[in-house]
């Protein structure tokens, strides 16, 4: 393949970091996706040796381009276009222990008005 650059929301859904090209679009828009350490629009091109920083429900992931590529490629292959230099995932001591707020029992049905009162007063807290 020749030296060429395409779109970071398309090279993202290309390689699998986003399910749709749309999703990778919206974390372009709200600033979730960093290429070079800028902030990158949906449109902005991404070249091989590109360094990409993407910040998914907390975590954040480093990546190099190897490749650039337009179509989607198997699970596979996607590896192959991309260098994970991610740091391992924090395992403070809050993260482990806390629990998780609001859970229900599997098949205790929809919660009540009461139980969804107390739900929402535990979130805001």
């Amino acid at each position: 393949m020749t030296e060429s650059s395409c779109r970071i929301d398309r090279w993202l859904w290309a390689v699998r970091i986003f399910r749709t090209r749309s999703l990778a679009k919206e974390a372009c828009l709200r600033g979730a996706i960093r290429v070079n350490g800028s902030v990158a629009k949906p449109s902005s091109n991404v070249k091989s040796s590109d360094r990409v920083t993407i910040k998914i429900r907390g975590a954040l992931k480093e990546m190099e381009v190897v490749q650039t590529l337009e179509k989607r490629v198997g699970p596979a292959l996607a590896a192959n276009y991309y260098i994970d230099h991610s740091p391992a995932p924090d395992q403070s001591e809050q993260t482990i222990s806390s629990p998780r707020v609001a859970e229900r029992a599997r098949g205790s049905g929809r919660p009540t008005k009461r139980d969804r009162r107390q739900i929402d007063k535990l979130r805001r807290s």
